[in-house]
């Protein structure tokens, strides 16, 4: 499955009615696509550098995005978008969807591990990475993938995504969770000597009505 996933900026004195106006012409726009799932909504409050809207979308080829993308980013450029992080990939094997109950918001974190970074090194970090939902109820469903393409900010090489019960199970035991203070934030802590992750990263989520990544 190919994916492509957008984090879209607008200007500082937009209201809810414009990012409202850009997920009604996105979802017009990409209907056109028949994409195998989409998922274009406002993101919640509390996202960092996430963005106002947050777009995401799979295909069973990656054609049918290339050939689109240009009229995505001409539909941007019309809303007056400000800065647009994305990634495109294909979704990694390494995931899994909880038979438990379904999740109601979407998150996903893209983030870029230094390039002079030892490959033993990036797969422990993946491990460790892949290791939180054994522990944190709340995550419902997740995938960790590499990153073939990227645009904004930083040449990005991972996407991190999860499905959670609620923004509570996202807010409090995920981010608080000890498997998260005690083993994955020292590849992101700039004091740590396993610090991999030098640049900023983008945490964004938003509602999800359905299954995204099972």
């Amino acid at each position: 499955m190919f994916k492509a996933t957008r984090l879209i900026h607008l200007p500082g004195d937009s209201d809810a009615a414009a990012s409202d106006a850009l997920v009604r012409d996105l979802r017009e726009l990409t209907s056109r696509l028949a994409p195998h799932r989409s998922l274009i909504q406002p993101t919640l409050p509390g996202v960092r550098n996430g963005g106002d809207v947050l777009m995401h979308l799979q295909f069973a080829e990656q054609t049918a995005w290339h050939e689109s993308e240009h009229d995505v980013e001409t539909l941007l450029d019309a809303h007056r978008a400000t800065k647009v992080d994305g990634v495109e990939y294909h979704g990694s094997a390494d995931g899994f969807a909880e038979p438990r109950s379904s999740g109601s918001v979407y998150r996903t974190l893209l983030l870029r591990v230094a390039p002079d970074t030892p490959e033993p090194a990036v797969e422990r970090f993946e491990a460790d990475l892949l290791r939180m939902p054994r522990h944190i109820s709340t995550i419902r469903a997740w995938q960790l993938s590499r990153v073939t393409r990227s645009t904004g900010a930083s040449p990005w090489t991972h996407v991190w995504e999860q499905e959670f019960t609620d923004l509570d199970g996202l807010n409090g035991p995920y981010l608080m969770h000890p498997v998260h203070w005690a083993h994955v934030d020292r590849w992101f802590d700039p004091e740590h000597p396993d610090v991999i992750v030098r640049d900023r990263v983008c945490h964004s989520f938003c509602p999800s009505d359905e299954a995204v990544l099972s």
